[in-house]
């Protein structure tokens, strides 16, 4: 005797189907929530993978994605935030394929420039871009150690950006995230021989390029940080050219994406500020103090009228002999990722 189908014996079994499938949203749900206090750690992972602050969060958006969809799969054997990793891993490596890298203008290979030079945009070129810090996080905080200030500084990701993106991959899972080799075997379905190699030679490649991280740069909550800081936006803001050139240190270097020159050592980056900032006098640039990539940072605001509109930004490297590196980013879209007000 066949059974019927239509009658109540179909409709409790349509919503006993109906009841787990929501049952099964909802603990996916929950998940994805509990999931959240990853997404700091997740957005630096991806950033040092892309260098794109844009990219990090549009990946981090595909992570959390892919993490709902498979979260059945999910089966415990490592801990969330690891299984996270491994699918913003993977997320990444998809996206670069194919894609340039972003370097910074001294990256790119040509000598540096004069103050008089011509100045070149290459609205081409995906340069690298600033990520913004996170205040009030806990430094006790394993997911804040993950992404800590010096696997973000702008020296440690414009070199990783030199790398191909397995490299890249391997050298972030073991240098930062501190992964067993066996481990990023497994994530990159190769062999642990083949992830020591590539290993080295990321490594050998860093090298070349030079030091990639520096002790001796000032933490953007330090005094002298905080005083040098000061003393920079004092000296834009009054247009004192004078105080300016002090605050720099003899092989200082500055360089303003998406222009593809460079300049070194104070008298350049002063001159490149007499003949080429639009600013004439006094009161024509305003700048806020803020962090970017775990150093001090200050964003420059340009008189228009009666109201000063967003220029650049501008991060530091601050030593003990002065600022030694400045990279003035013109993409002013950065602004309301860091929070900076639309005008002053």
């Amino acid at each position: 005797m066949a059974l019927d189908l239509s009658g109540p014996l179909r409709k409790v079994s349509f919503v006993s189907v109906l009841a787990q499938q929501l049952e099964s949203d909802s603990s996916r749900d929950a998940f994805l929530a509990d999931a959240q206090r990853y997404r700091r750690e997740l957005l630096a992972h991806c950033y040092r993978m892309s260098g794109s602050l844009h990219d990090a969060e549009d990946l981090v958006q595909e992570t959390y994605l892919r993490a709902w969809k498979a979260y059945d799969k999910f089966e415990g054997k490592a801990s969330v935030r690891t299984w996270l990793h491994r699918i913003a891993t993977n997320t990444c490596l998809t996206a670069l394929e194919g894609k340039q890298r972003r370097p910074l203008p001294s990256g790119l290979g040509g000598p540096a420039s004069e103050p008089s030079d011509e100045l070149h945009a290459r609205g081409e070129v995906p340069w690298l871009e600033p990520l913004p810090d996170t205040s009030g996080d806990d430094p006790a905080d394993p997911s804040v150690i993950v992404g800590s200030r010096e696997s973000v500084r702008l020296a440690f990701v414009a070199a990783l950006q030199h790398l191909p993106p397995r490299q890249r991959a391997v050298l972030v899972l073991r240098e930062v995230l501190q992964w067993k080799a066996a481990e990023v075997a497994t994530l990159l379905d190769t062999s642990t021989a083949a992830v020591n190699s590539l290993l080295q030679r990321a490594r050998a490649q860093l090298d070349e390029i030079g030091p990639s991280q520096d002790d001796t740069i000032a933490a953007p909550e330090s005094p002298e940080a905080q005083d040098l800081l000061d003393r920079y936006i004092d000296a834009f803001q009054s247009y004192d050219m004078d105080k300016l050139v002090q605050l720099f240190t003899e092989d200082a270097v500055w360089e303003m994406p998406p222009f593809d020159s460079w300049y070194v050592g104070p008298a350049a980056i002063v001159g490149l500020t007499q003949n080429k900032c639009p600013a004439e006098k006094p009161g024509d640039m305003k700048m806020l103090p803020t962090t970017a990539n775990g150093q001090p940072a200050a964003a420059m605001y340009m008189r228009s009228g009666e109201r000063h509109l967003p220029f650049q930004l501008h991060v530091l490297d601050v030593k003990p002999g002065g600022v030694s590196h400045v990279v003035a980013f013109l993409d002013t879209s950065v602004f309301p990722k860091f929070g900076l007000p639309e005008y002053l």
